[in-house]
């Protein structure tokens, strides 16, 4: 093993018993903290995100202040919780006023025929994230929430797939119009 290998080891091993040293020193006191704040399960469910958390940010742990930094980690965790909690409901709300023919329709057939052949075309990843935008009315960074990434990545993604939408639909314009897509070959026509 090489110097390198084992510092990395080293510094591997350190990192994870004091991960575990912190775990044991919050625990109790975190658990009271969040059972007084919300129901059983979710107390378990921000608990681990709080640990999540205190694992991505090990370093920024104050030594002389681990359990008031852990305290405030868990206060965030449970106010983001709660405002998952809240648009979830927010969202069967919607749904349960919306009359059952429309929900029982998939995204995108009560647009324009071109439209709907349009989007089949794009892939799966660029309908959801336009379906996201157009019809679920979300901004890019709720958009990359959903999808797991960053709100930069997302409106890149978004406009990209916004050109793509506009290309086929001009496409299924002219071909309900009558006209045939131009094939592009090497050849000349003579």
């Amino acid at each position: 093993m090489s110097s390198h290998q084992h510092h990395d080891s080293t510094s591997a091993e350190e990192r994870r018993r004091r991960f575990e040293a912190i775990a044991a020193e919050i625990y109790e006191p975190l658990q009271r903290y969040l059972r007084r704040r919300a129901s059983f399960h979710d107390a378990d469910d921000v608990f681990e995100e709080t640990l999540m958390t205190i694992w991505r940010r090990l370093d920024d742990v104050p030594a002389d202040a681990v359990l008031p930094w852990s305290y405030g980690v868990a206060k965030r965790a449970l106010a983001n919780h709660r405002r998952s909690v809240r648009r979830q409901g927010q969202l069967v709300d919607r749904l349960k006023r919306q009359p059952h023919e429309q929900i029982q329709q998939p995204l995108g057939t009560d647009a324009s025929p071109e439209l709907a052949a349009a989007l089949e075309r794009l892939s799966v990843a660029d309908r959801e994230m336009l379906r996201l935008w157009a019809w679920e009315d979300l901004e890019p960074r709720e958009i990359a929430v959903v999808l797991g990434s960053t709100a930069n990545a997302v409106s890149l993604r978004l406009t990209r797939a916004k050109k793509k939408l506009a290309h086929e639909m001009e496409r299924q314009i002219r071909l309900d119009a009558g006209h045939r897509p131009v094939e592009h070959t090497k050849e000349r026509p003579r």
